[in-house]
This record gives C-alpha cells, structure tokens and sequence, in this order.
C-alpha cells in the first residue's frame, strides 16, 4: 500500500500528472451525485430511488472517451439507474456492489489494460480512499469526506454531482493538451 502523499507529491503541475493518465475511474454517489439517496414510496408500488447526474459531468465522460482514454465506475451500491445512467453514455466498464473497490479497481485496469499509474480516482469517502492511495492521481469533490480530501493530490473546487468530473476531466485534458481538440470540433 502507497502511503499517505506528501506535500511535495500535491505540487505536481497539472501538465505533470495529465501525462500519464490515460484511464479515470469514478466512485457515484457523492462524486457523479450529489450523494443524496432519495426514496419514492407509494402504497401499491415498491420503493423507488431517484439519482440526480449533472449534464457537464456527462459531456466530459463522453469527450474523455472521445479522446481514446478508458472511463469506468465503480460503486459499492447497485442501482438501476446507475446502469441506465453508464448505457446512455457508452461506459462499458461498470462495477456496482463492489464491497472492496481496490479489487474491483485492479479487475477493471486489467481488463482495460492500463497500470495503477495510468489511473485517476475520484472519491469521496472512506471506501474510495484504498483506491487513491494506489493510483497515479487521487482526486475528490469539495464536499468530499476529510480523509478523502486528505488523500487526493487535487480537491476539485466543485462539489459531488455539481461538475465535479467534468472540472477533473477537463483539467486532465487541458493538462495534456487535448482540450483544443474537442473546441475545434464545436467552431
């Protein structure tokens, strides 16, 4: 196990770390959402759970991917609308009930091909942190738990559900340089 980072691993230039990502793996609840679980109950009808993605979070997976970089989520919770949610944007790399994400993470990495140092995680709480300790660039919503904040080299300024992927994925691709390309196909 990697230990803790140091200050001086946090001062890496964007640049830097961009440069070797070429996968990103996400936890849902407090990183795609906003961490929130709302249940709908009606007397005739089974219980009902509600998820709320933010747009930006979606387009940025979709220009990652179009970008010829690996995306996949894993989640200790399953949810259908996790899976409706990855169908709608092309994920194929999807791991829900994962009781020990590290596992689930090094599953993923060999079927993408990709090492731990390729790899960037972003989670927000303690199950996540097993993870960021151990890939190339640990990341986390402002809202994050404070351990997990603690163990990311970058805490996004936005919180969970509210563009906090978009904000990594867009630094990622700024950070290497492939960001031009996705504006010049909108102009």
């Amino acid at each position: 196990m990697t230990s803790p980072l140091t200050p001086s691993q946090r001062l890496h230039s964007d640049a830097e770390f961009a440069a070797g990502i070429t996968c990103i793996l996400s936890d849902v609840d407090g990183v795609m959402t906003d961490g929130r679980i709302t249940y709908l109950t009606a007397e005739d009808a089974p219980c009902r759970e509600l998820k709320s993605f933010h747009v930006r979070d979606g387009l940025g997976i979709k220009l990652w991917m179009r970008s010829e970089f690996h995306f996949g989520i894993i989640t200790a919770r399953s949810s259908e609308l996790v899976a409706h949610r990855a169908a709608e944007l092309g994920i194929a790399h999807v791991c829900q009930g994962a009781s020990d994400k590290w596992v689930a993470a090094q599953s993923m990495m060999d079927a993408m091909g990709v090492r731990p140092e390729q790899v960037c995680y972003i989670g927000d709480d303690l199950p996540d942190i097993k993870v960021m300790r151990r890939v190339g660039l640990a990341a986390a919503p402002d809202d994050a738990a404070t351990d997990a904040r603690e163990s990311a080299h970058w805490t996004l300024r936005a919180r969970g559900g509210e563009g906090a992927l978009r904000e990594l994925i867009e630094r990622l691709l700024r950070g290497g340089d492939r960001w031009r390309e996705h504006l010049a196909k909108e102009e």
